[in-house]
């Protein structure tokens, strides 16, 4: 297994790498910089796009264009540039932090506070702009994912130290019965993806690796990282086999300021992904 920098880049806060299979490139912010980034390995590029408010996550949309899970609420981005608001739920303290599109094309969006209290949601967004909490009083909402067969979903709140699992209707969007699947004593867990074998691979924060689960919850791989504050993962590439990480340096400094923190690694023919859903709106 290697380990290979795919963006050497400083991002304060580096997170939500989504593989766009469409253009062939992969999507990724940087949160406290306010910017999105598209990642095309072809032409080893790295385009940014400056957005005027902390970005939790971007993500493609079928139409073109892009969908942002902005600090004061969801926004798209037509083709052509022009931004609007679909949702907009600004409060004090809180901003937009992980995002996901459900195999149906609804986007999940999840916020966090500034500050230490449980103050997040995790809403769900239908593609009209009609939006509905699913969870709240969460500490900070992060990773999200669906089994390949649809029948679950795969949620971190990153405070709680663990992953959950909710049974998941992709008819109606409703996630219920939500229980632990497996505890993190390793770092914080952030974000996460799923594999083609339902497998749960979860970025540990502060934990400077990546875990691997069952679909049962048993750990049974562990990467270990050249970076402290791994943030998030998702697999891309023409075979959705190489595993694209994304990294943090927000609060770091001396010698645990390793010199790839910020960057985006890439870790080749580790595994084998499923392709991402665009958001339908």
């Amino acid at each position: 297994m290697s380990i290979e920098v795919a963006v050497r880049a400083e991002a304060e806060l580096g997170e939500g790498p989504t593989w766009d299979h469409a253009s062939g490139t992969l999507l990724w912010v940087d949160v406290l910089g306010s910017e999105v980034h598209r990642y095309s390995p072809a032409r080893d590029d790295d385009a940014v796009l400056e957005v005027p408010q902390h970005v939790g996550a971007a993500k493609p949309r079928t139409r073109g264009g892009l969908v942002l899970n902005l600090r004061d609420g969801v926004a798209l981005i037509d083709r052509d540039g022009v931004k609007t608001w679909l949702v907009y739920w600004a409060r004090d303290g809180v901003r937009g932090n992980d995002a996901a599109v459900d195999p149906a094309g609804r986007l999940w969006a999840g916020t966090m506070r500034y500050d230490e209290d449980p103050g997040g949601w995790l809403a769900r967004v239908e593609p009209s702009g009609d939006a509905k909490v699913v969870l709240d009083k969460l500490g900070v909402s992060n990773g999200i994912g669906w089994s390949p067969d649809g029948t679950l979903m795969y949620y971190i709140d990153s405070a709680e130290r663990r992953v959950d699992v909710l049974d998941y209707d992709r008819e109606t969007g409703e996630a219920t019965n939500r229980r632990p699947l497996a505890e993190v004593s390793r770092g914080l867990p952030d974000g996460l993806t799923v594999d083609a074998s339902g497998a749960i691979w979860v970025a540990l924060w502060g934990g400077a690796a990546l875990h691997r689960y069952t679909p049962d919850g048993a750990l049974d791989r562990e990467v270990e990282l050249p970076v402290g504050q791994p943030t998030a993962c998702a697999f891309g590439g023409a075979d959705f086999t190489d595993l694209y990480v994304t990294t943090a340096r927000v609060g770091l400094s001396g010698d645990a300021l390793s010199e790839l923190a910020g960057s985006v690694l890439v870790l080749p023919g580790i595994g084998e992904g499923l392709p991402s859903t665009a958001f339908a709106g």
